[in-house]
């Protein structure tokens, strides 16, 4: 299964992150698919560099993001993207 990830890059102490598309069984400073963006959570605020198109177009293949990227693409909104018609909302119908 193809995973959206973080690796690891930059020095000791000081993180920065590349967002790849790799499969599931490899390290996590292996080799990858595809790099999608760039994630420096040392800056204030966290900077990130995403490109959407390529995100959106490998989660419309079926690739499964990890929890931290989960939330990197809940916080640009990618989801909405990939599946426009749906709304997620946080209120009840009754």
């Amino acid at each position: 299964m193809l995973r959206i990830r973080l690796r690891r890059v930059g020095k000791k102490g000081r993180p920065y992150y590349r967002i790849v598309v790799t499969e599931q069984r490899t390290p996590r400073d292996g080799a990858y698919i595809d790099g999608i963006g760039h994630y420096d959570p040392m800056a204030d605020p966290p900077a990130v560099t995403l490109n959407e198109e390529r995100a959106v177009a490998w989660l419309r293949k079926g690739a499964q993001p990890s929890d931290p990227v989960r939330r990197i693409f809940n916080y640009n909104d990618i989801f909405s993207k990939v599946h426009p018609d749906k709304v997620i909302s946080d209120e009840r119908a009754d």
